[in-house]
């Protein structure tokens, strides 16, 4: 289990209060997440000031996916071997440097590099959010309690992403999605500097440097040809060469870590029940929650006619439900169990998605948006916060950063497929046509589907995930 003691490295510095560590810890989770989403109804500006083409356009939002996704593993794994504090300060460091550099960008590809190099930022950022926070409370109540507001906040930062954005685009511009990450970037890596207590496994290995090659190689070359499906499709040869390529440098991967004396990732992690199952549930449920934002977001814009900033106000109900269900998961987690919240959470979602499947090119907000976002929220934010604690419960304390790049990293790459597939699955279905019967009809076919993705989601938890909340599988 997870101890802070044992995993704590010496120090003269009393240790802050623990609401300190989870504010900070969580501060720069909603930045990471934030920026998945933000720049989305920027988009159209960036293109018109920068000359972007359509292509130039879409990897605007890939660079920072696939960056995000390629070296997330090899973040974790630096923090537990080199610091989780040092690892949170570069790489909220480099992803402010970055948000700065692109919001100044005047050329296209000075914009694309900021977002590349945002979302390495994010990499090394993002493990160290969770395991300072697990490192630093109990396990028990309090850290339940802890990794669900870490929950709510990354949830509330995907959610906030079209509201934000709209805010910034309508009232400034768009270099301000980018920009306004200086500023509190600036006040986190002061306070995070000030405040955060240093912890590693403080074994003496060293980085698995091979194996940091080939998994970052792996999971970027997967990505990028996830990502490629939604213009080629997936039979073109531009999707099949990396989708083929990097399962073979993942196959490689596995195969070098199997021999390594001291792996990257150790694969007695995978016959840990608890991190096996919790990480294969995010994954497959994050495939299915990820694009709801996405198709709401074009249901209100392209058919509802909203504005951008009309269709971030239209979803804040959907935010609130996310942060509520969240919240409200450690209480019922302790009636229930983890393994049987996620499950009930998830089939909430399904409904969820069920309903907003019967969206009308004329619906109304009520019916067509607020209650069935609403209830695919509430379903994330409580089936969200057991599989975290699941899947951080079953680790050494030498391997907690990296469990905790493996959860961002399934959620992450789950997300990315999902959106893909569930975009090729809506442009099929519209055949091509641009009226509102025929995008309508499209986006209900993914949510449909979506709904469905969920539903074998709950069946695969309810059979493997463990039944004590803690407990080793």
């Amino acid at each position: 289990m997870l101890r802070a003691a044992e995993d704590t490295v010496p120090t003269r510095r009393t240790a802050p209060p623990t609401w300190v560590v989870v504010a900070l810890a969580c501060a720069g989770q909603f930045l990471v997440v934030l920026d998945v989403s933000v720049v989305n109804v920027a988009l159209p500006s960036m293109r018109a000031d920068l000359g972007l083409s359509a292509a130039g356009l879409q990897w605007v939002v890939n660079a920072y996916a696939i960056a995000f996704a390629g070296f997330m593993l090899l973040g974790g794994r630096a923090g537990d071997l080199y610091g989780r504090k040092r690892m949170f300060l570069i790489g909220l460091a480099l992803f402010t440097l970055a948000s700065l550099a692109g919001g100044l960008a005047q050329q296209d590809w000075e914009l694309l590099v900021g977002r590349a190099v945002q979302g390495l930022g994010a990499a090394v950022l993002a493990p160290s959010t969770l395991t300072l926070l697990t490192a630093a409370v109990p396990e028990g109540a309090a850290r339940a309690r802890a990794i669900a507001t870490w929950t709510a906040v990354g949830a509330g930062g995907g959610a906030a992403g079209g509201l934000v954005g709209g805010v910034l685009v309508d009232g400034l511009s768009w270099r301000w999605v980018l920009l306004i990450n200086v500023p509190v970037g600036a006040v986190v890596l002061a306070g995070s500097a000030r405040w955060l207590v240093e912890s590693r496994a403080g074994d003496g290995r060293r980085l698995d440097l091979p194996g940091a090659l080939l998994v970052t190689a792996g999971l970027g070359t997967l990505a990028y040809g996830i990502v490629q499906t939604e213009a080629e499709g997936w039979t073109a040869a531009a999707t099949l060469v990396p989708l083929a390529a990097g399962l073979a440098l993942v196959g490689v991967f596995l195969a070098v870590e199997a021999r390594a004396k001291a792996p990257l990732m150790p694969l007695k992690l995978l016959r840990v029940r608890s991190v096996c199952s919790a990480n294969a549930a995010m994954f497959v449920s994050g495939s299915a929650m990820f694009c709801m934002w996405f198709f709401m977001t074009l249901y209100a814009q392209n058919v509802l006619g909203y504005s951008p900033l009309d269709a971030g106000l239209a979803l804040v109900p959907s935010s609130l439900a996310v942060v509520i269900g969240s919240k409200v998961a450690p209480q019922v987690m302790r009636s229930v169990g983890a393994r049987n919240l996620a499950v009930l959470g998830t089939l909430i979602a399904a409904a969820g998605f069920g309903w907003q499947s019967t969206m009308t090119a004329n619906g109304s907000y009520m019916t067509a948006i607020m209650f069935p976002g609403i209830l695919m929220m509430l379903g994330a934010g409580l089936a969200g916060t057991p599989l975290a604690a699941l899947a951080t419960s079953g680790a050494a304390p030498g391997d907690a950063g990296l469990v905790s790049g493996l959860v961002n990293t399934s959620r992450t790459m789950g997300g990315s497929l999902g959106l893909a597939v569930m975009s090729t699955i809506a442009a099929t279905r519209t055949g091509g046509r641009g009226s509102a019967d025929a995008l309508t009809e499209g986006y209900a076919e993914a949510f449909r589907t979506s709904g469905y993705v969920l539903l074998v989601g709950a069946v695969l938890m309810l059979a493997w995930l463990p039944r004590t909340r803690t407990g080793r599988g």
